[in-house]
């Protein structure tokens, strides 16, 4: 997925998690894990020189795309996504309904 600033972000299944490239490097990533019909994402990671350059955003979106691509629904443990997706209610759809 292209992104702004020559970014891209692109789901890692090896190593569960997507990733944030810029050039080709990795700047960032989201760790997940897979449930039936869900992703459960637990941690955001960003490189400390590409703090405040929007990187996080782009990250937290192209994971949110690509979540909503496959049909699946979003576990938001890690706080940043958490944030992300209230401050973006666009995607508060993706959340998995809490189990009751």
């Amino acid at each position: 997925m292209a992104e702004p600033d020559g970014m891209t972000v692109l789901r890692n299944d090896d190593r569960n998690r997507y990733e944030v490239r810029r050039d080709g490097k990795v700047v960032g990533f989201v760790l997940y894990q897979t449930r039936p019909g869900q992703v459960v994402l637990i941690h955001t990671e960003i490189e400390p020189e590409y703090e405040g350059q929007g990187v996080g955003g782009v990250l937290a979106k192209g994971t949110l795309d690509d979540i909503r691509a496959r049909g699946e629904a979003v576990v938001p443990l890690c706080p940043f996504i958490a944030s992300y997706i209230k401050r973006h209610p666009a995607y508060a759809d993706l959340v998995a309904p809490a189990a009751g």
